[in-house]
């Protein structure tokens, strides 16, 4: 239901939010000249406890580009609520800016924000999900096969965060997708209650197994993440053994549709989840993943901080021939 007050999680959108988020990431992706002033005036704080390259450049850029300010608070050293309770900084955050992202380690952190803060908030990544890649992902499956219902997307790995975000997007989109884990990793069990109930409404079909080779079988993308998310470095040697059959390799790409895309968030480590001969191959659509994420936080943006949203909504609902849109500082 719109309107979109935070993104913590991608079912914050539902099936409008996530199909709007989309319908105005390409656009803003056609024609960014036309968003420069979206954000005048606002003023946006990224706090992250974890390292960024991706996240953190495309959020700074994208605020930029649409003329608003970003300040940047590095928590690596010591987590949001050492120093005092996530509720306190909220109401501190409101009183001086517009807007906050966060990069965080517990689910909760984001949560807490989002609840105590006026002010919208937006989850950049959480040991629960990480919404803003799961669009990104999506636009580029669009871009690549147009009809997002008629896409297979096979997700193989740690049933972490990622796989959280790509299962609820794709119950938002009416999309198929199979996630397949080792026993014991598999994705968190009311997420995809969760993504099944949105499923109903839109047609998506989801399918969670411990077969890679099955789960890839009839794919459009083959998608994977890191075995190790950060915070579980000491797991790593260990999450080998116990990954090794579900790497993602020429042969398991060959029992996909022919010519199947290979995605992946990055950072990637090579001859671990997958290897290089993939990830550096034709199929191989990384990098138009990792350029959407701009153009989808800036969507994202544009939902939460710019009435002049609804200028595009109410274009779309009475079916107005597309010549653009303008946000309303134009």
């Amino acid at each position: 239901m719109l309107p979109v007050t935070d993104v913590v999680s991608i079912a914050d959108l539902g099936p409008a939010g996530v199909q709007l988020a989309l319908e105005l990431a390409s656009l803003i992706k056609a024609r960014p000249s036309e968003f420069r002033t979206a954000l005048a005036g606002k003023q946006l704080v990224l706090m992250f406890e974890k390292p960024s390259l991706r996240t953190r450049l495309t959020f700074e850029v994208g605020i930029a580009e649409m003329g608003g300010t970003s300040f940047f608070i590095d928590h690596r050293g010591e987590r949001m609520s050492e120093r005092e309770p996530v509720r306190d900084i909220a109401r501190n955050l409101e009183r001086w800016i517009d807007g906050v992202v966060l990069r965080t380690y517990e689910h909760a952190t984001v949560t807490d924000m989002a609840e105590f803060a006026s002010i919208p908030v937006i989850n950049a990544l959480s040991d629960m999900e990480h919404p803003c890649q799961a669009l990104a992902d999506f636009l580029t499956l669009q871009e690549k096969f147009g009809d997002l219902r008629k896409v297979k997307l096979t997700y193989v790995g740690d049933g972490n965060n990622v796989a959280h975000s790509l299962v609820l997007a794709a119950a938002c989109v009416g999309a198929s997708i199979a996630i397949a884990t080792p026993a014991g990793y598999g994705p968190n069990a009311d997420i995809v209650k969760r993504a099944c109930a949105i499923a109903r409404d839109t047609g998506a079909n989801i399918e969670v197994l411990s077969d890679p080779e099955a789960a890839v079988a009839a794919a459009d993308a083959v998608y994977t993440d890191v075995w190790a998310s950060m915070g579980q470095e000491e797991e790593g040697e260990a999450r080998r053994k116990i990954f090794a059959a579900f790497q993602v390799n020429d042969g398991l790409m060959s029992c996909a549709k022919s010519g199947a895309l290979f995605m992946h968030c990055l950072p990637a480590h090579r001859g671990d989840e997958v290897t290089g001969s993939v990830l550096e191959s034709p199929v191989s659509v990384v990098f138009d993943q990792a350029e959407n994420r701009l153009h989808a936080q800036k969507a994202v943006l544009l939902m939460l901080f710019s009435d002049g949203v609804g200028r595009f909504v109410a274009r779309k609902k009475s079916k107005t021939p597309a010549r653009g849109w303008r946000n309303a500082h134009a």
